[in-house]
């Protein structure tokens, strides 16, 4: 079972993903409420998989997303972005995402881009 860490800065949006992934077998392994605590807690979680906000506070998705490749460079992550934030999800891309959803969530495209990237 694959073990996923949520981070966004909104907690009904971590509890929206929440539902959606525990109510098809997945397991949380921790959430984050920004970048920098995602980093931080990463290490010890060893999620599978993170699904990244990119705007937050104190540190946005993308500048997470780098420090967490740097502690593990075959880190899955899947990046959140609201609509119009293109420049943002190329570069998140090329930072190593390997994925990203948009904002509103559809349940069905959330499941397909964590079983796509974690199976």
């Amino acid at each position: 079972m694959a073990k996923v860490m949520i981070c966004d800065d909104a907690a009904f949006m971590r509890m929206m993903i929440k539902d959606i992934l525990t109510k098809n077998g997945y397991e949380i392994a921790a959430e984050a409420e920004n970048g920098a605590i995602a980093v931080e807690k990463y290490p010890e979680a060893k999620p599978d998989l993170v699904l990244m906000d990119i705007t937050m506070p104190d540190m946005d998705g993308i500048q997470a997303l780098k420090k967490i490749k740097e502690i593990d460079a075959n880190a899955n992550v899947i990046m959140c972005s609201a609509m119009g934030q293109q420049a943002m999800v190329i570069e998140a891309i090329q930072s190593g995402a390997k994925d990203f959803i948009v904002k509103p969530f559809q349940a069905e495209r959330v499941l397909e881009a964590v079983k796509k990237v974690v199976g």
